[in-house]
């Protein structure tokens, strides 16, 4: 197992200085997305992969994952959403190719949420729909598609992400515990998930409280560990303090906990 480091964890500096400061702390990997000053430009990833791929291609470091988000918040073209499955699609098409391009080996999206007239069978049978259409896209490209469950998505037990994976071959998780935590959920409840996992997401949490200090959270880290070591998981844990609005993330010192949190899993690697 590896570590990154998240480029929306670091919303004040540029791509390139995210990239410089994963590389100063010894870490030498980071995460893309399009979130706050280390963003990709989206619109301009889906216009033209290549050029966007060449830019990231001179950080100087491993880029393992994509977060994507198809609209522009955590409704807005959901993939519980049939009217925009067409749309999300054709941008996939071009998420793909910018994987490929840049090398980078996972794409994680979100599963959708819980739309007007809908219930949480209703959400899942047609976001089913929709990953199996994307998981198709991924494969051809060569490029492992995840979904993240997370709070306030339709899937907010373990018990409905599994229903989920039944029933889209080839998906994949990237997996935060925090999520499961935050919602009340014990460690071992969540353990079963790990196999499933193709990328994975650390910070501390605890019960109503989705990111936590290293010292006031809940989470067995190392207990976490080795589970995911048991479930045959090599890929990378990407250190994902945060500083915004979402669940009251505004409140932690984000470089000291994720420095903290480095020294705790290079110690239990060690």
């Amino acid at each position: 197992m590896k570590l990154s480091l998240a480029s929306w964890s670091l919303r004040g500096c540029t791509l390139k200085e995210a990239a410089g400061l994963s590389s100063v702390l010894g870490i030498g990997a980071l995460d893309l997305g399009y979130f706050f000053r280390p963003a990709l430009d989206k619109a301009a990833l889906v216009a033209d992969p290549q050029r966007v791929a060449d830019k990231v291609l001179g950080l100087g470091v491993e880029l393992p994952n994509l977060y994507h988000l198809f609209g522009d918040n955590l409704a807005d073209r959901n993939l519980a959403d049939p009217t925009h499955r067409a749309a999300n699609e054709a941008d996939f098409r071009q998420v793909v190719r910018f994987a490929k391009q840049a090398g980078v080996p996972t794409v994680f999206v979100l599963p959708g949420v819980i739309n007007r007239g809908q219930n949480r069978a209703d959400a899942l049978a047609a976001s089913a729909e929709s990953l199996r259409h994307l998981v198709d896209i991924a494969g051809d490209g060569g490029i492992t598609l995840t979904i993240e469950p997370h709070v306030h998505s339709y899937i907010e037990t373990p018990t409905l992400v599994l229903d989920l994976l039944d029933r889209v071959p080839g998906l994949k998780l990237t997996l935060d515990y925090a999520h499961f935590v935050c919602l009340g959920y014990r460690q071992e409840e969540i353990d079963v998930l790990a196999p499933h996992a193709a990328h994975v997401h650390l910070r501390q949490a605890r019960p109503g409280v989705l990111q936590s200090k290293l010292s006031l959270g809940t989470i067995n880290m190392g207990a976490m560990l080795g589970t995911l070591r048991a479930a045959g998981y090599d890929g990378y844990l990407t250190l994902e303090y945060v500083h915004q609005d979402y669940m009251d993330g505004l409140h932690d010192d984000v470089l000291t906990e994720t420095i903290d949190l480095r020294d705790l899993v290079w110690e239990w690697l060690s």
